[in-house]
């Protein structure tokens, strides 16, 4: 083999950005071809109101994570991104009534649900958050960092000291029932229910092993002063000074395989890239049979699609936060709807974040700001497409849910909407799904791919491999699948090396 490896990284995504990178200062010569013209992949940018908007994911946690990559490379992270702790997690209100912050602080978060719901209540979110602790101690090493972890070497890494610290993460229950632990109070079950749809689950079905979310949050939710794609550009511009070459605008038509092994890429206009390796940042689902190593996910195990509103508007009635979740009464109907029916609940959930507020902001009341609405769909994007009055009428029913709640709308110019066949569109394979499978059942969280296709030198990276999806996870897969590659390399033909990404301390909140 050659003494530095030739690599092709399809899909500027975070995974892809953070593969890169690492693959760089590895001294591997890299290339990132990208069929759109900038980085980010979900985490994408359009304008609203003559201003960029962030139209994917809006939530920045894990800081640890982006810590490292950036400290791996001898580089500070605050020298790159402007970061502001978020002291309000999120503001949450229900149209039967009653409004609800969730804080940093978790003493000041118990106050608020005391106040809310009663002292009983405040008592079981301590315990909950405990809990929550608990379980994200026993994993973020052997299995959040790990390449593609089994049931079986998952029980082998922690030994039989620590069995009883795996049967406390709850893999047999669901999130809602082990919710039911700890609140009485139906809209504190909704508000923490909630946690399943970060990975495109219903809380109905997902393992209430993601109760460790809660502890994520706790641990730190930082702002992105320009924006959260600045992430994205962030960790480009590091892969860059690394030494990886960058072409957008340069969407892969096939993966080339010869004698046995990816040989290179070639491009949609024909050209092809001669590779010894290739980090695939995409949905397994667009990969062929022979090259991924789980079946691509059927469309009944997809995980959520949703629509998505940016606009820019004057708003009134409600205070807004950064993040604002607005609930209707039947929660259960929602996930009912869309996973079983395959339809929009007819007062759904809305998720509103609003760009201009959070700490550190200079927002006027009365001036136009900048949104995101969102609400949850399933994930049929690659069957007939919504038309307009489908999408009127959602519309109406998620902005009537706020409404419900006392915020009151006025755009400044008509939105631009995005279905679940928009997203189908711009990451195909998926039907819309924006988490890769469905985190459903015990064996969820085992069912993704792992870092390394089934052909030699094919390696995954993405959210709809391990670890999972959201900004964190995608970042780790794709520090997952260089170390994986490298370790290939250095290591020889055939064999195959445990990797874990160290995990760093993680990184609090100042003052």
């Amino acid at each position: 083999m050659m003494a530095t490896p030739r690599v092709v990284v399809v899909g500027a995504g975070m995974g892809g950005l953070a593969a890169a990178a690492d693959l760089a200062r590895a001294g591997a010569a890299v290339t990132v071809v990208e069929r759109a013209a900038s980085c980010g992949g979900k985490m994408r940018q359009i304008m609203a109101g003559g201003a960029p908007i962030d139209a994917g994911p809006t939530v920045f946690t894990m800081r640890w994570i982006f810590e490292g990559l950036f400290g791996d490379a001898g580089e500070r992270l605050n020298d790159h991104l402007d970061l502001v702790a978020a002291t309000t997690l999120a503001r949450h209100a229900w149209r039967s009534g009653g409004t609800l912050d969730l804080f940093a602080d978790i003493a000041r978060s118990a106050d608020a649900i005391g106040a809310f719901a009663g002292p009983e209540e405040a008592r079981g979110y301590l315990a909950f958050c405990a809990r929550s602790k608990d379980i994200y101690g026993t994993l973020v090493r052997d299995f959040i960092a790990a390449e593609r972890p089994s049931v079986a070497g998952l029980v082998a890494r922690l030994g039989p000291a620590r069995m009883p610290d795996l049967w406390r993460t709850m893999p047999m229950r669901t999130l809602w029932s082990a919710l039911g632990d700890h609140f009485r109070d139906p809209r504190l079950r909704q508000l923490f229910g909630r946690y399943a749809t970060y990975v495109g689950a219903s809380p109905w079905s997902a393992p209430a092993t993601l109760m460790l979310i809660a502890h994520v949050e706790q641990d730190g939710v930082w702002l992105v002063r320009g924006g959260i794609h600045q992430v994205a550009q962030a960790i480009r511009n590091l892969a860059q000074r690394q030494g990886a070459q960058f072409r957008f605008g340069a969407g892969m038509d096939r993966i080339v395989i010869e004698r046995g092994r990816v040989a290179g890429v070639v491009l949609d206009n024909g050209e092809r890239l001669e590779a010894d390796a290739v980090v695939y940042n995409g949905d397994i689902s667009a990969l062929t049979a022979q090259e991924r190593p789980v079946p691509a996910t059927p469309p009944a195990a997809r995980s959520l699609s949703a629509v998505t509103w940016c606009l820019s508007a004057r708003t009134a009635g409600f205070d807004l936060a950064h993040h604002n979740v607005f609930f209707a009464e039947d929660y259960a109907n929602e996930f009912r709807s869309i996973f079983r029916d395959r339809r929009i609940t007819a007062a759904p959930t809305v998720y509103l974040c609003a760009q201009d507020r959070g700490e550190g902001s200079a927002h006027q009341a009365g001036a136009p700001e900048r949104l995101l609405a969102l609400i949850n769909a399933p994930a049929d994007g690659d069957q007939a497409p919504l038309d307009e009055a489908a999408i009127a009428d959602l519309a109406g029913r998620a902005f009537g849910v706020m409404a419900s709640c006392g915020l009151t709308i006025t755009p400044v110019e008509a939105p631009t909407v995005t279905t679940p066949s928009g997203f189908e569109a711009l990451f195909p394979a998926t039907g819309g799904a924006l988490y890769g499978r469905a985190n459903h059942g015990m064996m969820g969280s085992f069912a993704r791919a792992g870092a390394a296709g089934k052909v030699p030198g094919l390696y995954l990276a993405g959210g709809s491999v391990h670890p999972g999806p959201g900004i964190p996870m995608a970042t780790m897969s794709g520090r997952i699948a260089a170390a994986r590659l490298l370790a290939d390399w250095t290591g020889g033909a055939g064999r195959r090396r445990t990797v874990r990404i160290p995990v760093g301390r993680p990184v609090g909140r100042p003052g």
